[in-house]
């Protein structure tokens, strides 16, 4: 166990001997032992010994030391009001932390004073608002499973979104794993943990919350019958544990480590209020993502070329004005929608305000005053919120009227809209309660007064009216006492330790009345009471204290009666967050002149066609853009892509896709028209990558991937592939390329599009039904090549390798080698091939070309001639038992790896 955590083991078997504050601190160590504990001392949060020295390093704070009967034991404070930024700290360094606040005022009652765990924060449980993004959810996740079933429930402990799916398939679970990147997931028995993205913190948990009946009852208990909500067996023991997690994570939940460091809970339980509703879904209900396609398409990370933080798709599309509206936005981002008419109902609300100018724009200015409702009323709902928050919601509240009025003037124009405006409920009842109930500028604290408006509850008026009849009293106490005693430099004044006094300097103190009784002496003074001024103390400070009592009470109160209120709030929430969506959406659209996509009914043929089309993010990053279109059909499906480097043959695929991604989103497009039928699936392999960590070369990642699409695609799925086999030697890579074109030609039907170096494949446009080519105009002037962006159909003339390494800056010595070396390798080809063709291309294309026919041979038995030998790419002959076995390759049933490997074997039996 981590010396940090646990109980200190300068106090192990000494639990009888510690002070009853040493001995809370211990025995709290030892209930939450998988935590650093933080211990409320005052104004500060202490650790001790080893979890002292620990904190004492990581947090760059100094080690003191507290010294009792019982001995010496290290010591390190946080300062309670600055906490949030050190527990930040530990989560980054890897621990939990459970916050042991005092629970009762010193002096309360006799003793040490009372402290209690009041919440566990993991990376997954954050609440506090500065440890969080205001525009992205916070999940934790819990990962169950039944027999060949995988449950998955995702929960924001901060805003109450509480999600649940299932599936039969691993790789779908970790697909929603990366689309909804969890910060934690806790794992039951059975369950893969690996299914979590690399950053996700892994927490073993009580597999007793994971059991059938505990996990039903604890469900219950939040929404009702189980059986009326959840798919199966494997989605209920993922909610039930999760909700055992969050609940301890509140810190209400007893709970104990076991010896492999587990974390258990017990029976004690505290409800969370704010988790109202659950929402199951089936991951096909949304065009699917796996996280390469999420990292490819830069939904939500940046590609470093651009060296922007906001170059994402998320990034372009963002002119929320609330948090809530830019949690919706990535909401949507990430789960694309499937059904023409729920787009087209999305579209239709971006449509009106994209036209209504005037609208738009008031809408902006007024979301801008909309705090976040979701966590405002989680706070509210756990007793968290202070005076300061629930003015924050009064001032939101205070918005809804005004929206509800901007609205309308186009909410007649779509369902959308109507409904929108219909949900807005401005909660009038909950507003008059805080306006009525609390003070306009309150404090932080709501325990020292002053939070509670006057006229709201008569006794704490009577209270204040006490106090300041008293304090009146003392304010004309100094002038009658100079009268009385002819002492002009006397004065009256108040500390917190002597209460009020009278100060008579050292010259008068002859003139001092018998009745004034001395108090404090100081250096050239005295400090005097009277008797009255001693009840007239006692009857302010009594009054101020009862008063201070009153209100905490009648703040509570009004803060329980908000809670009431939670589901409505988080309705309200929901429609403000749409709407702040929809309006970014149409902001987006007007200023960078997007189109409406036309939708077009699934199940009929597989279209999509794009006129003019910009990459999104790309635009937004450079002066000028060229667009450029696209067009698929089912009888014109397959496109090859030519082009050197830097031509924008990747700046393409990722433009069609994304395109096709904001369409289904419900978003105008970048493009002069579109129209397409819904994809249900977009697969990605772009770009290089390899895997250290986990042995894997580049060559191999680009092999699974591969694997993936070719198992997972179909006709409905769009698929980008840029220079595959470029990880392996020119031959085999050739050789896996034209399978994997031919294989998903003949056998997958997917939309493609593949952009590659082996000008070979582009004969496949010949031979294949629906393929066609398509390359990248680039011209050479004086010597150096020039990128025209424009795409056209057709093979490109040439790869350009040599005049792009000179436009890249290489060393002219290397530059001029390499243009001998293509010199001779093109000489030495045209002498040893027969009927080759012309065009400047890389020397190893040339040569793959001259053996173009045999390489088919290699790789498609169906290609193979029917003689005892076949031509082999450096002119010889295929031995006869060779050329059977190629016959007999059965490739369509062949993943890219077995492809490679038979190739190899070939290779090595021809060789012998």
């Amino acid at each position: 166990m981590d010396s940090a955590c646990g109980p200190p083991p300068e106090m192990a078997g000494r639990r009888e001997e510690l002070t009853p504050m040493m001995g809370q601190y211990h025995d709290l160590c030892a209930r939450y032992d998988d935590a650093i504990v933080l211990f409320q001392v005052g104004d500060f949060y202490e650790t001790f010994c080893g979890a002292a020295e620990r904190t004492a390093r990581l947090l760059e704070l100094t080690l003191t030391s507290r010294e009792d009967s019982t001995g010496e034991y290290p010591m390190t404070g946080i300062p309670v009001d600055n906490a949030a930024s050190y527990i930040d700290d530990l989560l980054e360094a890897g621990y939990r932390v459970a916050v042991a606040d005092q629970v009762e005022e010193p002096g309360e009652s006799p003793g040490v004073v009372e402290r209690a765990v009041t919440r566990v924060i993991t990376p997954g449980t954050l609440t506090e608002d500065e440890l969080l993004a205001s525009d992205d959810n916070n999940f934790v996740a819990a990962l169950a499973r039944t027999d060949d079933t995988r449950g998955l429930a995702l929960l924001d402990v901060s805003t109450g979104d509480f999600l649940a799916t299932s599936s039969t398939s691993s790789d779908a679970i970790a697909d929603e794993m990366s689309r909804f990147d969890p910060a934690e997931a806790i794992v039951g028995p059975a369950a893969d943990g690996a299914l979590a993205p690399e950053d996700c913190l892994v927490t073993p948990f009580d597999e007793s919350v994971f059991g059938r009946e505990r996990a039903g009852d604890l469900f219950a208990a939040y929404f009702g019958d189980p059986d009326s909500m959840l798919a199966d067996a494997a989605e209920l023991r993922a909610c039930g544990a999760l909700l055992a997690y969050a609940e301890y994570a509140r810190g209400g939940v007893e709970e104990d480590a076991d010896s492999d460091g587990m974390i258990e809970t017990g029976t004690q339980t505290t409800r969370l209020e704010y988790l109202t509703h659950l929402t199951r879904y089936d991951p096909r209900e949304y065009l699917l993502l796996d996280a390469v396609a999420l990292r490819s398409l830069e939904l939500f990370a940046p590609r470093a070329v651009y060296g922007r933080e906001e170059a994402t798709l998320f990034g372009v599309l963002d002119e929320t004005s609330s948090a809530l509206g830019g949690r919706k936005l990535r909401d949507w981002l990430r789960r694309p929608l499937l059904e023409p008419a729920r787009i087209d109902a999305r579209l239709d609300a971006v449509e009106a305000l994209t036209d209504d100018v005037r609208t738009r724009e008031e809408l902006t200015d007024l979301l801008r005053d909309v705090y976040d409702l979701e966590r405002l009323i989680g706070r509210i709902s756990r007793e968290r919120a202070n005076a300061r928050d629930l003015r924050s919601l009064r001032d939101t509240l205070a918005v809804v009227p005004k929206l509800r009025d901007r609205l309308e003037g186009v909410r007649s124009e779509c369902d959308r809209l109507e409904t929108l405006h219909a949900n807005l409920d401005p909660l009038a009842d909950v507003r008059k309660l805080i306006e009525d109930g609390v003070v306009a500028d309150p404090p932080i604290e709501i325990t020292e007064g002053g939070v509670i408006a006057e006229g709201y509850d008569d006794d704490l008026d009577e209270l204040r009216e006490t106090a300041r009849d008293g304090k009146r009293w003392i304010d004309d106490l100094e002038e009658h006492e100079r009268e009385r005693t002819g002492i002009d430099s006397l004065s009256v004044g108040y500390n917190s330790v002597h209460g009020y006094y009278i100060e008579v300097t050292n010259p008068n103190l002859e003139s001092v009345p018998e009745n004034y009784q001395r108090r404090q002496t100081l250096k050239n003074s005295e400090r005097f009471v009277t008797p009255e001024l001693k009840n007239r103390e006692d009857e302010i400070v009594g009054a101020e204290e009862r008063a201070d009592e009153r209100e905490y009470e009648l703040f509570c109160e009004i803060r329980r009666e908000i809670a009431d209120e939670v589901e409505r709030v988080q309705g309200l929430a929901e429609a403000v967050a749409t709407l702040d969506a929809l309006v970014s959406l149409s902001t987006v659209a007007a200023q960078y002149d997007y189109c409406r996509p036309e939708l077009l009914e699934r199940g009929n043929e597989q279209i999509l066609e794009i006129e003019g089309g910009r990459h999104p993010v790309v635009e937004r990053t450079q002066e000028s853009f060229v667009p450029n279109g696209a067009r698929f059909t089912d009888d014109r499906r397959l496109g090859i892509i030519t082009g050197p480097n830097m031509s924008g043959k990747s700046t393409y695929m990722r433009q069609v896709a994304q395109i096709a991604l904001l369409a289904q989103v419900g978003s105008f497009v970048p493009a002069r028209s579109v129209r397409l039928t819904p994809l249900e699936r977009i697969f990605t392999r772009v770009g290089a990558s390899d895997d250290i960590a986990g042995g894997r070369s580049t060559f191999m990642v680009e092999m699974d991937e591969l694997a993936t699409i070719l198992a997972e695609a179909d006709e409905r799925s769009l698929v980008l592939l840029d220079e595959v086999g470029r990880g392996t030697s020119t031959a085999d890579g050739l050789a896996i390329a034209q399978a994997i074109t031919e294989h998903l030609h003949d056998e997958v039907g997917a939309t493609t599009l593949f952009a590659t170096h082996h000008h070979p494949l582009t004969a496949l446009a010949d031979d294949l039904e629906a393929a066609f080519t398509l390359h990248f105009e680039t011209t050479q002037e004086d010597g150096e090549v020039v990128f025209h962006h424009d795409i056209a159909p057709g093979a490109a003339d040439g790869s350009y390798g040599v005049s792009v390494a000179t436009a890249a800056g290489v060393p002219e010595p290397v530059v001029e080698r390499s243009r001998k070396l293509v010199a001779e390798a093109g000489a030495e080809s045209a002498t040893e091939r027969v009927g080759a063709g012309d065009g400047e291309t890389a020397a190893t294309d040339d040569a793959m070309a001259a053996g173009n026919d045999a390489t088919t041979a290699t790789t498609d038995a169906s290609s193979a001639t029917d003689g005892a030998t076949t031509a082999t790419a450096d002119g010889g002959d295929v031995p006869t038992d060779v050329a059977a076995e190629l016959r007999a390759l059965d490739l369509a049933h062949l993943t890219p790896v077995e492809a490679l490997t038979e190739l190899d074997r070939l290779k090595r039996l021809l060789e012998e």
